[in-house]
């Protein structure tokens, strides 16, 4: 056994179960790794690896204990598009063997910093890896918003929702709200309204020294920061978005172009039309 540890965050529920975590633990331990099963904020920081057996939902809480550290993620798809997965099931024995070796490499990804200011003077802060969604409150049909770039307001109308994404989040929520597709080399921010009510309702790529921004209007509002944490925002807060101050670091395998993963996540109809 080698002082190496790989961490282990496993989905709770989603068709994972005992038996594939311990295939995996047990992959690794056979070949000389420690295996952490149970990693929180303290433990993570001494890990080489975090090994998520799940989908993308799973990777997202994976990078609340990753990001801090720097320790890169690696993802066994057990979800359903696995867009941040590197790998499926039955191709574990390969990925140990790969972890093993030290054949993977590190791609570094943006995230989003947020602040909610809110009119008792009170400030919240957050951040998003794929995105923040500010959605109405349960309570209210519509919110009234006012987007702006730097300083400057470009539109005010009301919403269900407005995202904020970055390139990685961008084939996630902002793709099923019409938001455009950005290569996660891209480092830049989307500004995605969701069922506006106006007719200045495209989405804006920005770059990463902008800040996007946001006041609520009229009705309440909040912040859902990856669909995992939540940020109240009633009439009369702003929000603020900008360039994270720390990237999430994912572990690759290969060298697919982003291009053609796309086509095998969203199985495009495509036919060779190049050699």
């Amino acid at each position: 056994m080698t002082d190496r540890r790989i961490a282990i965050v496993a989905h709770p529920e989603r068709g994972v179960d005992d038996g594939s975590v311990s295939t995996i633990t047990g992959l690794l331990r056979d070949s000389g790794l420690s295996v952490d099963p149970h990693p929180d904020r303290d433990s993570v920081g001494g890990c080489e690896l975090i090994l998520v057996v799940g989908g993308d939902g799973t990777i997202l809480r994976a990078a609340e204990l990753s990001r801090a550290v720097g320790v890169p993620i690696l993802g066994v798809n057990y979800g359903h598009v696995g867009f941040l997965s590197e790998a499926k099931p039955d191709e574990a024995p390969d990925v140990v063997a790969q972890i093993v070796e030290r054949r993977w490499g590190v791609d570094p990804r943006m995230t989003i910093d947020i602040a909610v200011s809110r009119p008792d003077g009170s400030v919240a802060h957050d951040w998003a890896l794929n995105e923040v969604a500010m959605e109405r409150d349960v309570d209210s049909r519509t919110f009234e918003a006012s987007i702006g770039v730097d300083g400057c307001e470009l539109s005010s109308f009301k919403v269900d929702t407005v995202l904020f994404s970055t390139a990685t989040g961008s084939t996630a929520y902002n793709f099923s709200g019409g938001g455009p597709i950005v290569w996660p080399d891209v480092e830049a921010m989307v500004l995605t309204p969701v069922a506006a009510h106006a007719l200045f309702t495209r989405p804006l790529v920005v770059g990463p020294a902008s800040r996007l921004e946001l006041h609520v209007v009229d009705g309440d509002a909040r912040a859902k920061c990856d669909g995992r944490r939540e940020l109240m925002a009633p009439a009369g807060s702003s929000i603020t978005a900008v360039k994270g101050s720390h990237p999430v670091l994912l572990a690759r395998l290969d060298d697919v172009p982003f291009s053609g993963r796309l086509v095998d996540k969203f199985k495009l109809p495509v036919h060779g039309w190049r050699e």
